[in-house]
């Protein structure tokens, strides 16, 4: 789970550079995947082996972005392009709405669409799924649901629950709005088609180097 693909600005806090890896970094560790044999695929590819044992390559592995951010685009789509690599990102349909500089805009999301970067949803504004009543839950699934449908043309499956919040009601009203899944900020590699809208993640920080990616696939987790 990767979120800012830039360099931190010199006056940022703790949480923004844990949250930023620098493209230079991005590129050592799509290579050190690629050498070590994992193979990107998507999370419909994941669920079709779930849920139904379709096969997927050896060492596959889904790589996340969360939020949306414009350097997505500028850096990090060129270095997967580049390689013939897939990722899923999650955007924040309000955000890209109202053209706040720091996000994509929806033109730069239907380009990484065709080119085979999935485009999913983040909820509709980055607050908390958690504690909410259901019509505020259905607000967001559907909300952000029916924007991207209607500016990308492809109806988004499944959703990353902002800051990792959500609780058994999040997850029912998804469900019952035609979500296949959810993915969590709660660490691991290993996934359980038992509980789909509890997939867990490994959040790569900004110090992370390409020995410290393959150390946290291999944890048996």
């Amino acid at each position: 789970m990767y979120h800012y693909l830039s360099a931190p600005p010199a006056d940022a806090d703790i949480y923004r550079r844990d949250l930023s890896v620098s493209p230079e970094s991005f590129a050592a560790h799509l290579d050190r995947l690629q050498s070590e044999g994992y193979t990107t695929v998507s999370l419909y590819a994941v669920i079709d082996a779930l849920q139904r044992g379709a096969p997927l390559p050896d060492k596959p592995i889904v790589i996340t972005f969360d939020d949306g951010y414009r350097d997505n685009y500028a850096n990090a789509f060129p270095l997967l392009r580049a390689r013939n690599m897939s990722a899923t990102i999650f955007v924040v349909t309000d955000f890209i709405d109202e053209q706040r500089p720091e996000y994509l805009t929806w033109d730069m999301a239907r380009e990484m669409l065709h080119a085979g970067i999935s485009i999913e949803s983040h909820g509709r504004n980055h607050f908390s799924l958690a504690g909410q009543d259901d019509d505020y839950l259905v607000w967001q699934a559907l909300g952000s649901l029916e924007t991207i449908e209607y500016e990308l043309g492809v109806r988004p499956r499944f959703v990353s629950y902002p800051a990792g919040e959500y609780d058994q009601r999040t997850i029912d009203i998804f469900h019952s709005a035609n979500y296949w899944a959810g993915l969590t900020t709660q660490q691991g590699a290993s996934l359980n088609s038992a509980q789909p809208f509890e997939l867990p993640r490994i959040r790569v920080r900004g110090d992370a180097t390409p020995d410290d990616l393959i150390r946290l696939l291999s944890l048996d987790w």
